[in-house]
């Protein structure tokens, strides 16, 4: 570790509050009657029915979700034996993980105590807490009498994230390194190096994987394990093999396989260039792995590797496993965590990194992932793991008989784990739903890019929308290769070809003639539909060929904007376009207006926005609940912004009169109820505004922003409103994940339009 990081994690450690975790209520504390109901005399209620089904502990308290890390302290990764108290900052990152990744809630509990007997009645002691146990960092072969103990006498879930977290990724990176070599597993040799408790749980991993147990040579510290060898532990014992061979050389010699889980720099290249033809080295010692890739490399071209650093490709993490192996066994009441479940997991994980690349932009910039000899596991941002791997491991737990709580609905499980992933899914279900009922042909601007294609290939999957891509067809193809994409050309999706396409002529000839009086020449409608995407698209939903259009990836928003007004009118008795952008985030869902087109509007444009954006929130069977917000509270000021504000209050009284609003207000006099009825007891708007709509555009998209960003919550947009055709810009930090919803959204639109515009044509 460099001083410069050990200093920045320091910092990081001591900023207040001290570490990382904390314990929050997930109830309202707020008055008497809540006390009441939280503890006495309400709490009796919980106790009593309890008593009477021990069952509903799960359903009236947080065990069936909560899970106890617990360690001694006696074999810290990479630290070695440094105690209880040195260990819990270990564990309370380890709780962060299982929160971050799985929603799971632990409690870090750092035991005194190095007698495996001990240790066990300790832990068997607190059963009733905890809906799981994860044990975490306790040296071998103590580690195996207390798992093997605990596992006995409790009714829970234990798993010893040491030994099958590891084997569960390296299981699943094994099989797809020898996909990709051609090497069947049933063939393979392997030579390993540490034989502790993750190295055993491997080896007895990929056993049941298929792995021929005589195909197995392995060393310790002490020299290789053959047969006759004394003082070997049972565990040990069991890879103890008939062999003349005394070293590390020796077995590495001819392998297809080397697993190390050992000491840094004990696989020399000599040995790696004896290995067998493509050979498969995980070297998976922290720091410094048994041989650094770039040492392999220059001995084995051929050769594909794996660490447990995150600094070279195919990073065995465990984070990749224990987070969801223990969502899926909670979920259905798993009685424990047998070798069935784990094996479900190898799959799942195996499977998913074969599957094209997901949306890992943010995560790890603008890398590209796809399944080969430098991906053979997935990375642990894939937002991904949990919908497959949870459903895998719950499935197994109720297939082997030990699930008290089975699924009875494995696609409504899946659609909630995918809502705990994308905030978004809860508010976009009906939105989904509706887009899928009726599918309309969208067309991308950006069509090259990849956080577009990465889209239209899931808007595939779920049957959002027929997409048309604008772009190079042989960029488009290459991309699609690289990106390890499923979709076919003319078959999964259009393709405009923005160098070539036959209907170019019309098109320049249809821009010209709606331009013509704008200054637009021929000459100038030809060079422009040859460069700007945007309005190619825009014609094609003008003449017909789409029923909407999504741009905005690349450039500058005003300026896309400005080639769809130069194409498209706007909505009947509509004076200009608005933008709505939405943020989802723990407390719920908050829109903001106008977060992106009128700079400083009039209080007439800010009430057609209002009325457009109270429009749309029914989209997504929201009621809205609209705050005109502003410095000042019910006239308490009387300035120009002030005065806007309540002008845009009387037009609304006006012109929606059944439309729950209220200002101007502050934003949290909006947001508390209490508050604005004790300052204006007749607000004519009752609960917490979900509509913000804010004096300018400066203060929409800063306070959209802030709200966004200080919550670490998800946007939806910017939903742009007023045009007379389904078109959206979205900006170039969009992910995956808002191409995704933009394109529902803009599909709703080009059905609810269709009726209306057909009428039209009538």
């Amino acid at each position: 570790m460099s001083d410069l990081l050990k200093q920045a994690a320091l910092a990081y450690h001591r900023c207040a509050p001290a570490g990382k975790i904390c314990v929050t209520s997930t109830k309202p504390m707020l008055t008497q009657r809540d006390l009441a109901l939280a503890y006495s005399p309400g709490v009796a209620a919980a106790c009593e029915a309890i008593v009477a089904d021990p069952r509903e502990v799960s359903t009236l308290t947080a065990r069936a979700n909560l899970v106890a890390v617990v360690t001694n302290g006696t074999a810290v990764l990479g630290l070695g034996d440094i105690g209880p108290l040195a260990s819990k900052p270990v564990m309370e990152g380890k709780g962060v993980l299982f929160q971050k990744f799985a929603g799971i809630d632990v409690f870090d509990i750092e035991l005194d105590e190095r007698d495996p007997d001990k240790l066990v009645d300790i832990i068997a002691a607190m059963e009733p807490t905890f809906g799981g146990i994860n044990l975490e960092d306790i040296k071998a072969p103590e580690c195996f009498i207390v798992e093997r103990k605990l596992r006995e006498r409790m009714k829970i879930p234990v798993f010893h994230d040491d030994q099958h977290g590891t084997s569960i990724i390296v299981g699943a990176a094994v099989l797809n390194a020898l996909e990709v070599v051609g090497k069947r597993i049933e063939e393979a040799r392997l030579a390993t190096s540490g034989v502790g408790a993750a190295g055993v749980a491997c080896l007895d991993m990929l056993v049941a994987l298929g792995l021929k147990p005589e195909n197995i040579l392995a060393v310790d510290r002490d020299g290789v394990l053959y047969t006759g060898r004394p003082h070997l532990d049972p565990d040990k014992a069991r890879y103890a093999r008939p062999t003349t061979k005394r070293t590390l050389a020796d077995i590495v010699e001819g392998a297809d396989i080397f697993l190390g889980l050992s000491a840094g720099g004990i696989l020399t290249p000599a040995m790696v260039a004896t290995m067998a033809d493509s050979p498969i080295i995980f070297a998976l010692a922290n720091p410094t792995p048994e041989i650094l890739p770039e040492e392999a490399k220059k001995v084995r071209p051929d050769c594909i590797l794996a660490t447990g650093r995150s600094d070279y490709p195919n990073q065995v993490n465990n984070v990749l496993c224990f987070p969801y192996i223990f969502r899926g066994a909670l979920d259905v009441g798993a009685t424990g965590i047998n070798e069935a479940m784990k094996l479900a997991c190898v799959r799942a994980i195996a499977a998913l990194a074969r599957m094209e690349a997901s949306d890992l932009g943010s995560a790890y910039g603008s890398e590209v992932l796809s399944f080969g000899a430098d991906y053979l596991i997935p990375r642990p941002f894939d937002p991904r793991l949990l919908v497959m791997l949870a459903p895998a491991v719950a499935q197994a737990a109720m297939d082997s008989g030990i699930a008290t709580r089975p699924i009875t609905d494995m696609d409504a499980y899946r659609e909630k784990l995918g809502q705990f992933i994308y905030r978004t899914s809860l508010l976009m279900k009906p939105v989904y739903e509706c887009a899928r009922s009726d599918r309309k042909r969208l067309v991308y601007a950006e069509g090259e890019e990849e956080t577009v294609l990465r889209a239209v290939q899931t808007v595939i999957d779920e049957g959002l929308a027929f997409p048309i891509l604008i772009g190079r067809p042989d960029v488009i193809e290459t991309r699609i290769q690289r990106l390890g994409l499923r979709m076919r050309i003319g078959v999964d999706v259009e393709l405009t070809n923005i160098s070539n396409d036959p209907r170019f002529h019309e098109y320049w000839q249809h821009y010209h003639l709606l331009t013509e009086r704008r200054g637009v020449t021929q000459a100038a409608a030809k060079n422009l539909l040859r460069s700007r995407p945007t309005l190619i698209a825009a014609l094609m939903v003008e003449r017909g060929e789409a029923d909407a259009m999504i741009c905005g990836i690349v450039g500058r928003f005003h300026k896309k904007l400005g080639y769809l007004r130069s194409v498209f009118g706007l909505d009947p008795g509509v004076p200009c376009t608005s933008a709505m952008t939405g943020v989802i985030n723990d407390k719920g869902a908050w829109f903001f207006v106008d977060t992106h087109v009128q700079v400083d509007p009039s209080a007439e444009q800010i009430a057609e926005a209002t009325l457009l954006a109270s429009g749309r929130l029914k989209l997504f069977g929201v009621e809205p609940k609209v705050a005109l917000l502003s410095h000042s509270n019910y006239g308490s000021h009387d300035n120009p912004s002030a005065a806007k504000m309540r002008q845009v209050w009387q037009i609304l009284k006006r012109r929606a009169p059944d439309l729950e609003m209220d200002g101007e207000m502050q934003a949290d006099t909006a947001w508390d109820e209490a508050l604005r009825k004790r300052m204006f007891p007749n607000s004519t708007l009752d609960g917490r505004a979900n509509l913000f709509v804010l004096p300018s555009l400066d203060a929409a998209n800063i306070a959209y922003n802030m709200v966004r960003v200080m919550t670490d919550g998800v946007a939806i947009g910017p939903i742009l409103m007023g045009l007379n055709k389904p078109a959206h810009i979205l900006t170039p930090h969009a992910t995956v994940r808002d191409v995704i919803n933009m394109t529902a959204i803009a599909c709703i639109e080009g059905l609810l339009r269709a009726p209306r515009q057909a009428h039209d044509a009538q």
